[in-house]
């Protein structure tokens, strides 16, 4: 990270919870400003895919409690 970046950081943090949340919620969604317009197609496809196969009981899933559990094993 950059020493601007570092110096950025130190400042922010001296701020209240209310003006780190105004500022966090700038600089997220001033990253949509970024997204690439073929990224966001991709991933309405791949999406719209998805639901298709849900809604015709060909997506094989598993329970969430099981994918719960084994996320909790993993990184506990």
């Amino acid at each position: 990270m950059s020493e601007t970046a570092e110096k950025l950081k130190l400042e922010l943090s001296q701020l209240s919870a209310k003006e780190r949340a105004e500022i966090a919620y700038f600089l997220i969604h001033s990253l949509d400003e970024e997204i690439d317009d073929n990224l966001e197609i991709a991933w309405d496809t791949e999406l719209n895919q998805r639901l298709q196969d849900i809604n015709c009981k060909t997506a094989i899933g598993e329970p969430s409690s099981q994918v719960f559990s084994e996320l909790r094993e993993k990184y506990s």
